[in-house]
């Protein structure tokens, strides 16, 4: 007994990921060739990516093979997001995750059918227990496809600890071939302290990269003085693929000590939008490149960060002569090296940092609350990482909250008072953000009185907007009053332009249909294996509704043989 126990013991320390994880526990879930789309830890928008995206050859249907015994434990069927997802318990303590799939597979794919019928709702999310959908290593357990938020056809690959954590799947044995090191684009300097410089500038500087004949890169020298830091844009592409993906691991060191160090191992998901912290937030907004800055800086908890002296700062003397440099790995072991010789010297400041002041100064560890015009601003403590100056204007309907040049990481409250409208128009008002052109992003709003409310985690133009347009529905490859009995699924589109789709309901002859909704291509889709409709005719009937309540409905008549 005492053995089992410590057995156990020491399972659960390799499930919760300390030090070792096994790397021949797991096989691969697909029997093709593994090439990458998107590596683990790579940065995405708001978050870090929490697997690996798999090619999957520009097609979808290719099947997916349990990598180990387990239990479905969770699936997930979403329009949005991951799609169709399958998360499976492994006797190890870890989970496996498998995202955008076109399908599941024999008795999950029946389970959830039922569970969506028997809900009346495509979209659902389930918890078996145990000893409902067991699987064993080798089951082909789904097809793969581009369901959910997916860009293209791929399988998203995770796999989590004991606490819920996405680990490096590479760490157990995933194989991938690259033979290329690391591609850098940009290196930035940022003075911090508030005398400090670089080149005679107070604000960031992009630095000139020079390639050298050995694959190495050095930075033109440069001046600077005080308290400063570096950034870097770079990530990695495997072999077989022109993808840009993330790197491994970057160190750095000044002077030949060590000084900084992130490592794309393992993070969760608690943490994963301080990424927006992590990197040059307005510098990416700007240029579309994500600056990774190699310090850290306050309210920036990352646990990718594995070493730092000094929060990764350089502290530059006037008169001393140094050298920073940048190591750049991928998993493989391929390597960029990147080599800044900086001169100390204290000289005057050319460029003065930049301050915009405005009569609006928000500090980032109180709450705050603001009034413009008729609308209002609530900002909970710790939304922002940083005190800071905001402009904010409103005008009739329009408000400027700032520039999308500023993370925000906790929901801020926008309210406005909706008073001055007709009474048959306030259910049909939302908030929406607006884009370069001046069109509305529907924010989701509420209503309470003439007061309509909405939360945000991005800056930028909201107007007040009505909306008393229905959707549109029209049949996609079917006609009224037609035979179709050599089609394999009945398909109609529907658009909604401005607040956007919120809801559907489909019925044939009155029973309920499942319908999958594709918001890329706005298609609708009834699968005829479901076997609902009857021999001869058959009545449609459609409603959708959009997210100010206008309603549509479609109704149609089709014939069908059933063979």
């Amino acid at each position: 007994m005492r053995n089992i126990i410590l057995g156990l013991l020491l399972l659960g320390v390799a499930a919760n990921g300390q030090n070792t994880v096994p790397t021949d526990y797991f096989s691969n879930p697909l029997e093709i060739p593994l090439i990458l789309a998107g590596s683990f830890g790579e940065l995405r928008s708001n978050h870090f990516h929490s697997g690996l995206d798999i090619k999957t050859q520009q097609k979808e249907g290719i099947p997916i093979y349990a990598p180990a015994d387990g239990f479905v434990k969770r699936i997930k069927v979403g329009h949005y997001g991951y799609g169709k997802a399958l998360y499976i318990k492994h006797p190890n303590g870890y989970s496996t995750v498998y995202a955008h799939l076109q399908k599941y597979a024999g008795a999950i794919e029946a389970y959830v059918k039922k569970s969506q019928y028997d809900n009346e709702s495509y979209e659902i999310e389930l918890f078996p227990d145990a000893s409902t959908l067991n699987v064993s290593k080798g089951d082909i357990i789904g097809y793969t496809g581009n369901s959910g938020s997916s860009g293209g056809p791929h399988l998203h690959y995770e796999i989590r600890d004991g606490a819920s954590r996405p680990m490096n799947p590479m760490l157990f044995g995933v194989e991938i071939p690259d033979t290329k090191h690391p591609l850098v684009y940009t290196i930035m300097g940022y003075p911090i302290g508030e005398s400090a410089q670089i080149n005679q500038s107070q604000n960031p500087v992009k630095l000139r990269l020079i390639l050298q004949k050995d694959g190495t890169y050095k930075v033109e020298n440069i001046i600077a003085f005080g308290r400063i830091g570096f950034g870097i844009a770079t990530n990695d592409q495997q072999d077989g693929a022109s993808n840009k993906n993330g790197v491994y691991e970057i160190k750095t060191a000044y002077n030949g000590e060590e000084k900084f160090e992130v490592l794309f191992e393992k993070f969760s998901f608690d943490e994963t939008r301080y990424l927006n912290r992590y990197i040059d937030y307005g510098y990416f907004q700007n240029n579309k490149s994500r600056i990774q800055k190699l310090f850290r800086e306050s309210n920036n908890p990352l646990s990718i960060i594995k070493y730092e002296n000094d929060s990764g700062y350089l502290d530059v003397q006037d008169g001393f002569t140094s050298t920073y440099s940048i190591e750049v790995k991928d998993y493989k072991g391929n390597t960029v090296i990147i080599s800044i010789p900086i001169e100390g010297k204290n000289l005057e400041i050319l460029e003065p940092k930049i301050d915009a002041t405005t009569e609006d100064f928000i500090y980032a560890d109180h709450a705050t609350s603001i009034t413009k015009g008729k609308f209002s601003i609530y900002i909970p403590a710790n939304s922002l990482y940083e005190d800071t100056f905001l402009k904010i204007e409103a005008k009739g309907d329009t408000l400027t909250f700032h520039e999308d040049v500023i993370p925000i990481h906790r929901n801020i409250t926008l309210s406005v008072d909706a008073s001055n409208y007709n009474e048959s128009d306030k259910d049909k008002l939302f908030l929406g953000r607006l884009n370069y052109r001046g069109e509305p992003y529907y924010n989701s709003t509420s209503r309470k009185g003439d007061k309509l409310t909405a939360r945000t985690r991005t800056f930028g133009d909201y107007a007040l907007v009505v909306d008393t347009i229905v959707p549109t529905i029209k049949p996609f490859n079917f006609s009224s009053d037609k035979w179709i009995s050599k089609n394999e699924t009945l398909q109609l589109k529907i658009e909604d332009d401005l607040s956007g789709i919120k809801s559907y309901r489909a019925t044939v002859n009155g029973k309920f249909i499942l319908m999958e909704y594709n918001y890329k291509t706005d298609v609708l889709t009834y699968d005829f294996d479901d076997n609902i409709s009857e021999e001869g005719e058959n009545n449609l009937k459609l409603i959708v509704i959009d997210n100010v309540g206008n309603s549509a409905t479609f109704e149609a008549t089709f014939f069908r043989k059933n063979t």
